[in-house]
């Protein structure tokens, strides 16, 4: 598999389907029962992300993206400063309603479009802005992180249950301080000094 995954460009497979004849190949060979392994997938959690990656596919599609990202460039302008505020805000609310990971490749071509407009490539402020918002962000709700959903399918499994509201409880006070430090960083490192 590790072959596979190094040369998927030469052999034209994509990485997902080198994973998917490893895991055929393995189950093939072992001996554990299939049923027992089945038992212990997070099916609820795959069907989360399942919707959510369909919903975002959707978006795209339909041009809701294209739309969203002009009318954020027109409404920054030449701003950085209250873009890259406005992006690491907005990521941080937004990632603790929406996964972010979805949330994050959704805004990638949205925040490529951004930094174009503000005359910058590379390592803009604005990247930055999005990953830290999106990261800290996904913290506030039990639904904000991949983590957060597999780590409550496990509490629950072991008759251990956290509910939504208790997880947010201590999540929005872990996401506010945390967010504002580093919203005091990003300040600090590219316009205060």
């Amino acid at each position: 598999m590790v072959a596979g995954f190094v040369l998927h460009p030469v052999l034209h497979f994509e990485p997902s389907v080198v994973a998917l004849l490893g895991a055929g190949l393995l189950v093939a060979i072992s001996t554990v029962d299939t049923g027992e392994v089945l038992a212990e997938v997070e099916w609820p959690t795959l069907a989360f992300f399942a919707g959510l990656f369909i919903m975002i596919g959707g978006l795209i599609e339909t041009g809701v993206i294209g739309e969203v990202s002009s009318t954020l460039a027109d409404t920054i302008g030449d701003s950085e400063f209250g873009g890259t505020m406005l992006m690491l805000g907005a990521s941080a609310g937004l990632s603790g309603i929406v996964d972010n990971i979805p949330y994050v490749a959704t805004m990638a071509p949205i925040t490529s479009d951004l930094v174009s407009a503000l005359g910058s490539s590379g390592d803009h402020v604005m990247w930055w802005a999005l990953a830290i918002g999106a990261d800290l962000g996904g913290n506030a709700t039990a639904i904000g992180a991949s983590a957060n959903v597999v780590v409550l399918g496990i509490a629950e499994r072991n008759r251990q249950p956290i509910s939504f509201w208790q997880f947010t409880k201590y999540g929005l006070v872990v996401t506010a301080v945390t967010v504002g430090i580093s919203t005091f960083y990003v300040w600090l490192r590219y316009f205060a000094l």
